[in-house]
């Protein structure tokens, strides 16, 4: 189950266990809150869980760091995250109560102590975070707006804090307000799953 994962990142082992529980435990909680298409749960592993992976592929996340997930949907890029980087802290965040609802019970089951839900809208949010991610389905410039108030400005050792979002498709003219500020990233570079041939990595640093 966890072969795809370990085939592109070296984990401790209580990671790759809580890793091989993941499929499992939203299986469960799926067929009683429909979080997850039934079509991406076939290919969970992959669509989900080494989609939300890639940002580790560019990002280190040093402990101590705070992270807010945003649009959170059923904890991702949130929970794989978190499960990779156990000292940094994430806050996932949806507006949607059965989805925070799920969140809570997976990240209580794998025993995530780095993980807080909020049920909050994202424009109500005044908390203060190194980095915003997100599985972006807004254009980027609206998300920008919305959340840039929640990014510390002051940046890390290595890299600076900003918002990082997980993007598909034709991006040019989404991202032409930003084009000289923001990195892009080929998920593809990393992955060699036909699934991410046309996924990015956009990050926008303050």
């Amino acid at each position: 189950m966890t072969d795809v994962i370990t085939r592109y990142f070296s984990l401790p082992e209580i990671s790759i266990e809580r890793l091989q529980k993941l499929k499992e435990i939203y299986s469960r909680w799926n067929s009683r809150i429909n979080v997850i298409s039934r079509k991406d749960m076939d290919d969970f592993m992959v669509h989900h869980v080494l989609h939300s992976l890639a940002i580790a592929k560019t990002f280190d996340f040093p402990p101590g760091t705070s992270v807010l997930d945003v649009g959170t949907g059923g904890g991702f890029p949130g929970i794989p995250l978190a499960i990779f980087y156990p000292g940094t802290r994430f806050t996932l965040l949806d507006s949607i109560e059965k989805k925070i609802k799920v969140v809570t019970a997976v990240s209580g089951e794998l025993g995530l102590e780095n993980v807080i839900p909020l049920r909050k809208r994202a424009e109500e949010e005044k908390g203060k975070y190194n980095y915003i991610t997100a599985r972006a389905v807004t254009d980027f410039g609206s998300f920008v707006k919305m959340t840039g108030k929640n990014v510390i400005s002051s940046g890390t050792e290595n890299q600076g804090n900003g918002i990082i979002c997980l993007k598909g498709g034709e991006l040019g003219e989404e991202l032409k307000q930003f084009r000289n500020r923001v990195k892009i990233w080929n998920i593809s570079d990393f992955f060699s799953e036909p699934f991410f041939e046309t996924k990015k990595i956009v990050y926008l640093p303050f």
